[in-house]
């Protein structure tokens, strides 16, 4: 782009006019990404009974389990290759977008798109523990950053439509159009400014009609004629949101555990370290298959079956190690679903538990089931209203919104006490640490970028002239509702205001950080 293309005047002006704008391209982009999605789920959905039926006739002979790990490593290499073409594609593929937003790395859009489809679909088709959730957000951003480069829209757009890509892309996934906005504002974003709203609503909502037209209305997940859970037991899911936490804390530091101990075999290439969890799909295909892939055929056992807590207690240490055996090596893969899954197994065998020691009638299981996975989620990510909202689609009902509110908040506050980090941020740090591909920007180009005043934050109530503003940024207005005012010395920050500050597109990342760190920050 061109220096007179994000120049100062041309960003304010185009600003003004950009709501309506944002919601036709976002609802374009949304049917695009639903296009995308729907493709790769449907090869997925050819390509697994296909490896399922060649892992069940593994046991008949020698040389029938000789060819099924033959196979397993062939494609592992393969998916290593892509992999190491396009080291973006590794693992969710979140974090990189929340990387890109905050222009502290690049990527090639179509090079991640290609090799992400691909390889999400030889990894999930293959039994992997990893969702297709991370890939459907990151291909999502792809689309939308790839909408913006070939139509030559400005840095502030850019934003804006791959924020719209990544909503469809976790509506697509889920058939959750209300997950895909929230969790675009929530976690990758981080803003819940209307423009974002408007924007991944659309984009979200258009994806969700593109593939209820050829996949059906359910949800990904559904969970139908849940009974509400009693009141009278809401201390059992206090206890519960606790254990639910600990293993959100457990699997944040398992997960980045098992980056580390790849990352020591430096030695080995990218395609063997790859190509190890395929073969571990290959023995757990053969041995359990119902572990395989990120878990929804077994979130549905669990729901429909009744396993034995000794079962269930393996199920849930094999998927365990699965995922972190997984995840760690950098195939593409998402851990939303393993780690929902995850939350299903420790809240399956609590309930087993505690029905057996107080009496209650096992109908309630399927309720621990559901909240943990909610809890599960809110401790690991740290996007609550996510959880919820998740849930809440899944089961298609409100009823449940206290309960599941109550556990998610229980979980929340065990993984916060146990200083578990929001894993999206963990991992986004080690893909700045081990990828030397930072976003290069042009000194003479400038960006808007908006910041949420937190109530209570340090700044609210202070004249913008008593603000150590950071350097090489201006304050162009601040939204207050319905409201723009026009920055003066003495306007006075109120919480709730929107901060539309100008800056330099090389200091992005570095204003940004400073402007939110005073805006969020709350008194004592």
């Amino acid at each position: 782009m061109s220096n007179k293309k994000n120049g100062i005047s041309e960003i304010i002006n185009h600003r003004h006019s950009l709501r309506f704008k944002l919601v036709g391209e976002a609802t374009i982009i949304g049917a695009l990404v639903g296009i995308v999605i729907v493709l790769n789920r449907i090869l997925i959905t050819k390509l697994s009974p296909l490896f399922k039926t060649l892992y069940s006739d593994a046991s008949s002979s020698f040389l029938n389990l000789l060819k099924v790990f033959c196979v397993v490593i062939l494609v592992g290499i393969i998916v290593g290759i892509m992999v190491k073409k396009e080291p973006m594609i590794s693992g969710s593929g979140i974090p990189q977008l929340e990387g890109i937003l905050g222009k502290k790395i690049k990527i090639n859009w179509l090079k991640v798109l290609f090799y992400k489809f691909f390889g999400g679909i030889l990894s999930l088709s293959a039994g992997l523990s990893v969702g297709r959730e991370g890939p459907s957000v990151q291909m999502g951003g792809a689309v939308g950053e790839g909408f913006s480069k070939v139509f030559k829209r400005i840095n502030i757009e850019e934003k804006f439509l791959i924020t719209s890509g990544a909503s469809a892309g976790l509506s697509a996934a889920f058939n959750a159009p209300l997950s895909g906005v929230i969790f675009a504002l929530e976690e990758v974003h981080k803003n819940f400014s209307p423009l974002v709203l408007l924007s991944a609503m659309a984009s979200s909502l258009a994806a969700d009609f593109v593939c209820k037209q050829f996949l059906g209305l359910e949800p990904a997940m559904s969970f139908k004629n849940v009974d509400v859970f009693p009141l009278k037991y809401y201390w059992l899911l206090l206890i519960m949101g606790v254990f639910v936490g600990i293993s959100g804390m457990i699997f944040n530091k398992g997960l980045l555990k098992s980056q580390d101990i790849y990352g020591k075999l430096k030695k080995v290439p990218v395609e063997i370290k790859v190509a190890i969890p395929f073969l571990c799909a290959a023995v757990v295909g053969i041995m359990s298959p119902i572990l395989l892939g990120g878990g929804h055929d077994l979130i549905i056992s669990l729901v429909n079956e009744g396993f034995t807590l000794k079962i269930l207690i393996i199920f849930l240490l094999i998927k365990f190690i699965f995922t972190f055996v997984s995840f760690g090596s950098g195939a593409p893969g998402g851990i939303f679903f393993p780690l929902l899954v995850l939350g299903a197994l420790v809240g399956n065998i609590f309930g087993v538990i505690v029905c057996s020691a107080f009496g209650l009638p096992s109908e309630y299981i399927v309720n621990f089931i559901i909240l943990a996975m909610a809890g599960h989620f809110a401790a690991i990510v740290k996007a609550p209203i996510t959880g919820i909202i998740l849930i809440t689609e899944m089961t298609g009902s409100f009823e449940h919104m206290l309960a599941l509110a109550f556990v998610v908040i229980i979980s929340y506050l065990t993984a916060d006490i146990l200083k578990s980090e929001p894993i999206y941020e963990s991992l986004l740090e080690r893909v700045l640490k081990n990828n030397k591909r930072e976003a290069v920007l042009q000194k003479g180009n400038k960006t808007l970028i908006e910041v949420a005043v937190f109530m209570g934050s340090i700044i609210e109530g202070k004249y913008l002239k008593e603000v150590d503003w950071p350097e090489d940024c201006l304050l162009v207005a601040i939204k207050r509702g319905d409201k723009e005012i026009i920055p003066k010395g003495n306007t006075k920050i109120e919480g709730g205001d929107f901060l539309v500050v100008l800056v330099a597109e090389d200091r992005v990342s570095q204003v940004l950080e400073e402007i939110e760190r005073i805006a969020t920050k709350v008194v004592g």
